[in-house]
């Protein structure tokens, strides 16, 4: 997993860290469509948001087509790397965006969890200034999932 954040007025990385998991992937695995990973990865997400009283994040369609791109390409790809963030600015209409990417875990429960582990990731998931965020989840041709989560502070 990476996280980059990226302000408008900054335009630069603020951190980046790495920490990766790659399990084995189960027959389990493989019965989950994506649609269910990313809402379980999403509600875990409000889940941590509510239990520290932070709002819980609003549904961007904007964020949404970025996350998917995202999360198909480094399944495509078969490597975990980010996006560049500054096109999203603009096109969803945002002053921040920040982004979480995982690979490997079994289940959008699990990524989060394994992103509330770290420190940059947790931040950018408790970070109230954030107020939009989606989650997509694809896998790759052996079954191994890749997760994209982007947040959002709209102007």
């Amino acid at each position: 997993m990476l996280k980059n954040r990226l302000t408008r007025a900054a335009a630069v990385v603020a951190a980046t860290t790495t920490l990766g998991l790659v399990a084995p992937v189960t027959s389990a695995q493989a019965a989950v469509t994506p649609s269910a990973y990313a809402l379980e990865a999403r509600t875990q997400t409000n889940a941590e948001r509510t239990e520290r009283s932070v709002a819980t994040l609003s549904y961007s369609s904007c964020l949404r087509t970025y996350s998917t791109r995202q999360a198909r390409a480094m399944a495509a790809a078969k490597r975990m790397h980010h996006q560049d963030l500054r096109p999203i600015l603009s096109a969803c209409g945002l002053s921040r965006v920040g982004e979480n990417v995982a690979v490997g875990y079994p289940s959008g429960k699990a990524t989060v969890v394994g992103w509330m582990a770290s420190s940059g990731h947790r931040a950018n998931i408790l970070d109230p200034t954030f107020t939009q965020g989606v989650v997509s989840a694809a896998q790759d041709s052996s079954g191994r999932w890749y997760v994209a989560q982007v947040f959002g502070t709209p102007r």
